[in-house]
């Protein structure tokens, strides 16, 4: 774990949890993509970097989940490096609290507040064209986060952060974390389409070919959203929804699991809404879900 593994001439990752991406920008200094979940994270990948006499010059975030953000303020205390995140998740990165509050609905109780939904904050700056070293490009990617990137360097290596899922964690745990379904799913579609030499998803193997991953992503999507239509053939409720679907695909429940998978299931049924395929009722003081 936390191997430097190159990917072509100036374009590497770390192999740790969340893959960190990094690219020589200079003949000794380089900059990161994502910067792993936490302190010790920070300390392993700037013991990389001291082997090989480089110089951190900026970190360049994909969004502001805590597994992706938590080595920030380690790191950058330690080098002076600049951090960069992409819209929204810039606010994020300076009051990670807006992670767990935003999964829960509401101030988070003490069993979400911990280092893998609750990141040490760090000072991100609004992530702009020019801030990029010469040759990199961020490529949209929204919908698992709310303005997800990916960077795809001059060298043609693209890292697609948390925009899909391996085949084997699509099929442990089902239902991916998203805040945007139809966001999602046109991210799929412009992966599924993309060229590159070699793509590096944070959660999956670097592949030379993304379309097929990207298409078993989109496939699961569609299946999720089928099974959430089929539960609510009669009225049903939020919570008897999420349990019936916990139970459907094999989940165990912990107050995390809740929050996660909750939040992403509430994502698909205002998608699901939008589309016409469920509408929300109010009976007797109760909120119900029904085809």
């Amino acid at each position: 774990m936390y191997e430097l593994i190159q990917a072509s001439e100036r374009s590497f990752y770390i192999q740790c949890p969340a893959k960190i991406g990094l690219v020589r920008t200079g003949e000794d200094e380089v900059c990161l993509i994502d910067s792993g979940n936490d302190r010790d994270a920070g300390k392993k990948v700037r013991r990389i970097l001291d082997a090989r006499g480089w110089r951190l010059r900026a970190i360049y975030n994909t969004h502001a989940h805590a597994d992706h953000i938590g080595g920030n303020s380690f790191l950058q205390a330690q080098t002076g490096c600049r951090i960069y995140a992409p819209g929204v998740e810039q606010c994020f990165a300076r009051h990670t609290i807006l992670e767990p509050a935003t999964l829960y609905g509401g101030f988070p109780p003490k069993a979400l507040r911990h280092k893998f939904l609750l990141a040490q904050q760090s000072d991100a700056l609004p992530l702009t064209d020019d801030a990029l070293p010469a040759g990199m490009a961020a490529i949209p990617l929204p919908g698992h986060s709310w303005d997800m990137v990916g960077y795809r360097t001059a060298d043609g290596v693209v890292y697609l952060a948390d925009c899909l899922s391996g085949a084997a964690t699509l099929e442990k745990y089902q239902i991916s974390f998203l805040v945007d379904v139809g966001a999602y799913l046109d991210t799929l579609e412009s992966v599924k389409a993309m060229e590159g030499r070699l793509f590096v998803p944070a959660h999956a193997d670097a592949v030379e070919d993304i379309a097929p991953l990207a298409q078993a992503n989109i496939d699961k999507v569609h299946e999720i959203a089928d099974r959430i239509v089929e539960l609510c053939e009669a009225p049903v409720s939020f919570e008897m929804l999420l349990k019936r679907l916990f139970d459907a695909c094999g989940l165990s429940m912990t107050f995390e699991q809740y929050a996660l998978v909750g939040s992403t299931v509430r994502s698909y049924l205002a998608w699901l809404t939008e589309n016409g395929r469920l509408r929300a009722v109010i009976e007797d003081n109760a909120l119900l879900w029904v085809r």
